[in-house]
Parts: structure tokens; sequence; C-alpha cells
């Protein structure tokens, strides 16, 4: 595994990352039963798809079918004051979202969600791949339907916009690069659950004087990325650094505030016994490192300038850059 140039927080605590994990053929309260084997803890459940993991050795995990339209608690009944009629209507809204679990557990993934961990402990996380593997769990590649992801939430290691930036800018580099390693799943790219930030967007960011204060940060964001659909969503971090600001922007319930990046890119490969999150993270770990070494990565921002005004393609500035980090 390993490390980015900056490991811990201003406070001197290890950075902490959150894990989001898609996959099918395993319910959610097995791979809940699953996270309390490998780590302790209890399970409680909130509904018949979803359910908390307490107290266990690295926190609390949350396991769930992937949908709002199956957790009968998050939603009620609007138009209706009689209490009867309302626990009536209540009931009728539990069982219809009860059938509709059952019907979509075919094609709708589970979900495990780790809490903030440290860094050194994201290969403890395999654990949670290797026996879902054992218990039959399929990931992006085990069916045509499946539009599974992996997700990464690193925190920030410092809040400043000159760092955030810094990272940003590295990212819209090297994009192309993470897409043609990874080689997201045909449906995941059709369906644009990760899709890439618009060219627009990387040449203002990666134009020589680009040096935002953070609210310019936001709205140039804003402007180019109205979707938390992007391979690197910064809307979490955004809305948890000037929460007004994003709110007169997008209007988006699924936004949670947090202090981290948002990688949404990878598949989740559970069927390839070779692949693991300590794989995704590394790759992370490469847009940080480029973040920090500020001459490299202002000569790679001047040759994709000249790359994309000569109208080159994705794939072929993703070769340049695996030549580029080759010669590194």
């Amino acid at each position: 595994m390993q490390w980015p140039p900056e490991r811990t927080v201003p406070d001197g605590r290890e950075r902490r990352v959150g894990i989001e994990l898609e996959f099918a053929g395993v319910t959610a309260r097995d791979a809940a039963d699953l996270v309390a084997e490998l780590f302790g803890g209890r399970v409680e459940e909130c509904d018949p798809h979803r359910f908390v993991v307490r107290d266990t050795a690295l926190g609390s995990f949350e396991t769930e079918l992937d949908s709002q339209y199956v957790h009968p608690e998050d939603k009620t009944v609007p138009g209706i004051t009689d209490s009867k009629a309302a626990q009536l209507a209540q009931a009728v809204w539990e069982r219809a979202a009860d059938v509709m679990a059952d019907a979509a557990r075919h094609w709708l993934p589970v979900e495990v969600v780790s809490p903030p961990m440290p860094l050194s402990d994201i290969p403890r996380f395999d654990g949670i791949l290797r026996s879902l593997r054992e218990r039959g769990a399929e990931g992006t590649r085990d069916s045509v339907v499946y539009a599974f992801a992996l997700q990464l939430n690193p925190e920030v290691a410092r809040a400043d916009v000159a760092w955030i930036t810094g990272v940003v800018r590295a990212y819209a580099l090297l994009e192309d690069w993470l897409k043609l390693r990874i080689h997201p799943d045909p449906l995941r790219r059709v369906l644009r659950f990760a899709a890439p930030w618009p060219l627009e967007y990387k040449s203002l960011v990666l134009a020589p004087d680009y040096a935002p204060d953070l609210a310019t940060l936001i709205d140039d964001y804003a402007r180019f990325n109205e979707t938390r659909n992007r391979g690197l969503d910064l809307w979490p971090l955004f809305a948890h650094l000037d929460p007004g600001r994003v709110a007169a922007r997008i209007d988006d319930p699924l936004i949670k505030p947090r202090p981290t990046f948002h990688y949404r890119l990878p598949d989740a490969r559970l069927s390839d016994p070779g692949w693991s999150v300590i794989t995704e993270w590394n790759d992370w770990v490469r847009v940080e490192r480029l973040a920090a070494d500020t001459a490299r990565l202002e000569a790679l921002a001047d040759e994709w300038r000249r790359h994309a005004a000569a109208g080159g393609s994705g794939t072929d500035w993703a070769r340049t850059v695996c030549t580029r980090l080759e010669e590194a």
C-alpha cells in the first residue's frame, strides 16, 4: 500500500478514508453479519434491507440495498392527517417497499459503507472483499446489468484552498490515465455514473494562472458540474466548506457534507481474485503525489494545454501520462 505525501491532518491525527462497496449475490443482512464476524460489534436492523453494525473495531458500518425506494422509514405518506388512515397508508407503503425490494435485489446493488477509518486500516477492508467472495458475492463484471462501484472518500489533508486546488488540477491531468487503467464497465459509462470532468472545466483549472479563492473554486466547479455523477465528485467537500454557497447552486438531497473528496471512478471487481481496495487506493495516491510536486504538475499542465490545443484525444493523453509517470 502506498501513502500520500501528507499522512496527517494539521493536529497530527492520521488522515481517514471512508469506503463504499457495491455488489450483488449477498443480502444486506448477511453482509452485516459478515462485518460483525470480521470486526466484532452488534447488528441492528433498521428495516429488512438496511442494517447498522455498531461498535466494531473500526466504528459503525452500514449495509443496505442501495435504493431510497425500498426503505420505508425514509418515507411518509403525504396528505393524510387521520391517525388510523395514516397508519393504514404507512403499512401499505411498507408492504409495497418490501415487494419492490424483493424485485429490485436482482439488479440493484447491496452496499457496504465503512466508517471513516485511519489510512493504515485500508488493508483491513480487503478482508470484507475476501469474505464476500467466499459467500458468492458478484461484482461489476458478473452481469451486463450490473453497474457497481467502489468509492473512496479520502479526508483532505488540509482545508486550505491552495492544497485543494492542487489536487483538483492533478486529477484533471490524470483522469484519462485513470480511466485507461480502470477501464470502467460499459454500463457505468453509458449511465454516466462516473462521467469525466468536461473539457472546458479542465481547460479552466489547468490554466497557468489558475489560483482561485474558495468561492471562485466552488463557482467554477458548479458551472460545469451540476451533478454528483463525476469520477471525482467535489460536492460533499464543498458542502462541508461552504454549505450556503453549495445550497444555492445545486439541489440534491444525496449530497452529504464531509471533509473528503468523493472518488467514484473504480468498478467493484469482486470476481477478480487479484483485485483489491489497495489497488484503487494506490491510484488515488498518484493524484495526491502529483499535486504535491508543483514543478511536475506545471510541466504536465503545460503539455496538456498543447495537447488540447492540437485536438488530441483523451486516449492519447492517457498514454502520454503513462510515459511521464514512468519517467518520474
